[in-house]
């Protein structure tokens, strides 16, 4: 068997606030800082979504790109892109707006559709910054 690993970028822009209930504002400030702003802040993402699979013999793909990016789009984008995540986005209802809770979500929505689609998603990044990203390669 020949596995290759396949990955698709896509990109959306959405708004976030680092905020724990359970803490007071100056705690929330503390540990969040500029990320705690009441008003929000927002971000440029950019995701990569990889997939492993075997070329298959009739079109020498792992995975038809364009499918890949069908399912991206309906499952993740169209919920993220121009929206507020904590607010807007029905996979982070509950949870802390964090890049790595995000990128654990993510993997969430996709993982089972990749599946149908005949590959294995192998890992999830996300960029939230050129300075900062988080993978995600599921439980291991």
């Amino acid at each position: 068997m020949k596995t290759v690993y396949l990955t698709r970028r896509e990109r959306f822009n959405a708004a976030h606030q680092m905020w724990n209930f359970n803490w007071t504002e100056e705690k929330n400030i503390e540990v969040f800082g500029k990320c705690a702003n009441k008003n929000w802040h927002g971000h440029n993402y950019e995701l990569f979504v990889t997939v492993k699979g075997e070329p298959d013999l009739e079109t020498g793909y792992c995975l038809d790109l364009k499918e890949m990016s069908r399912v991206i789009n309906e499952r993740v984008i169209d919920y993220l892109d121009h929206k507020n995540i904590n607010l807007e986005v029905p996979f982070m209802k509950g949870k802390l707006a964090s890049t790595e809770n995000l990128t654990i979500a993510i993997w969430e929505e996709l993982e089972e559709a990749i599946q149908e689609l005949g590959a294995t998603l192998h890992k999830v990044r996300l960029t939230e910054t050129e300075n900062n990203s988080v993978e995600y390669f599921g439980e291991e």
